[in-house]
């Protein structure tokens, strides 16, 4: 896979910093108010969390892999392609606080909606951009973004929208990574277009 001289290189070379650290903790629940699930799926599963953890109202976030058929798939075997799994992250968030249309706007300003099966740098099926639904109101807010969106381009928007299924953590060293590795994070993050693109979208370069 030719991104493993790139992005892989550098969560293997930060895999000591990582040990010890779990997913990252932005924020707690409000006393007696439940706590919600969104998963989003735009590329590099680093990135994506990066942007979440910044929302007010996002308890945690978790990258790891899901849409696929593969039970308990390794990082090498996503990336690989096969699996059928894509790159995603899973936000959980006290509704009470910030809404899940919030959410939905932090990942459009933060993902490529032009473009299929790549998103930046990361190329293939598992870095699709994707928003994994909850419940039947997440979908309908979710198309119904999908629909605002569009009106911005005139080039078809690529982004699936599908049901959530089970979703497996990334291997640890993934977790918290662009804090845990900040000179790497930036390097890739960097070398990978993904703020230069977003900006030539969005007007910003996302998170």
């Amino acid at each position: 896979m030719k991104r493993l001289s790139t992005r892989s290189w550098l969560a293997l070379a930060g895999l000591l910093i990582a040990a010890g650290s779990g997913p990252s903790r932005a924020a707690q629940p409000a006393p007696n108010h439940p706590v919600a699930k969104a998963t989003f799926a735009a590329g590099c599963f680093w990135c994506v969390e990066a942007a979440f953890d910044k929302v007010p109202g996002v308890i945690s976030t978790t990258s790891g892999y899901t849409g696929g058929t593969k039970k308990n798939p390794t990082y090498e075997e996503v990336s690989a392609g096969g699996t059928g799994h894509a790159e995603s992250v899973e936000v959980a968030y006290d509704p009470a606080k910030v809404s899940y249309e919030k959410l939905l706007d932090t990942f459009w300003h933060n993902v490529d909606p032009l473009v299929k099966d790549r998103q930046f740098c990361d190329a293939g099926h598992q870095y699709r951009s994707a928003i994994f639904y909850h419940d039947e109101t997440q979908k309908r807010l979710a198309e119904a973004s999908r629909t605002e969106v569009q009106k911005r381009f005139k080039q078809p928007i690529q982004t699936e929208i599908v049901a959530a299924a089970q979703f497996y953590p990334a291997e640890e060293y993934h977790q918290d990574y662009y804090k845990k590795n900040p000179l790497r994070y930036k390097f890739y993050r960097s070398g990978c277009g993904r703020d230069k693109r977003l900006t030539e979208l969005w007007g910003s370069s996302g998170e």
